[in-house]
Parts: C-alpha cells; sequence; structure tokens
C-alpha cells in the first residue's frame, strides 16, 4: 500500500498550489482558522456573541458569521473584533514577485 505525505494528498485531492481549488481551500481554511480563534478568545473572556459585537461596535450576527468561518468580511470589522477582544494582531502582505513586504 502506497503512503502520501499531506502535501501529496492535497495535491491530489484538492489541487496543486496555485490552481483555483487549492487557492479556495487555502482561503476557506484561513476563515475557519480566523473564526475559531475569535471563538476561542472570546469564550476564554466569558463573552456572549451579542456582548462582544457590542464592545467592537457590530451586530451579533457578524460575531456568529466571523466564528462559522464565513467569507465576504471586512478588514475593518476584523480589526475591530479583535481590538475588543484586547488582542494583538500583525498582519504581512508579500507580494508576488517583488520584494516588497509590508508588516501592519
Amino acid at each position: 500500500m502506497k503512503t502520501y505525505t499531506l502535501d501529496e494528498a492535497q495535491d491530489i485531492h484538492i489541487g496543486p498550489i496555485g490552481t483555483p481549488n487549492r487557492d479556495r481551500f487555502e482561503y476557506e481554511l484561513q476563515m475557519d482558522l480566523l473564526g475559531s480563534a475569535i471563538r476561542q478568545a472570546r469564550k476564554k473572556q466569558n463573552l456572549t456573541q451579542k456582548e462582544l459585537g457590542k464592545l467592537a461596535g457590530v451586530q451579533k450576527g457578524q460575531i456568529s458569521k466571523l466564528e462559522i468561518g464565513a467569507g465576504n468580511s471586512k478588514i475593518d470589522t476584523i480589526m475591530r473584533v479583535f481590538s475588543a477582544l484586547k488582542a494583538k494582531v500583525k498582519l504581512q502582505i508579500e507580494l508576488p514577485d517583488t520584494s516588497i513586504k509590508v508588516n501592519l
């Protein structure tokens, strides 16, 4: 029986890096991880979604969507939520085919 590394299995079942299916998978995975981080931080601080929404100045529904990894969230909303959670946020952008790197 042949065994595969995780990278090989992802290439076979999702697609190689840079393909539309793989890009969509990677994006959804990052959104899920972001939502999980928000949920864990909120629960650790004993906040309800409604309470966190009030602190961040957004509706409870937006908190719920973030926590389940629903896409189309504005960076402003995400930053406001993390700010309300008193989280330190570091954003690094690396532009392809350049030596430009931006840390916010």
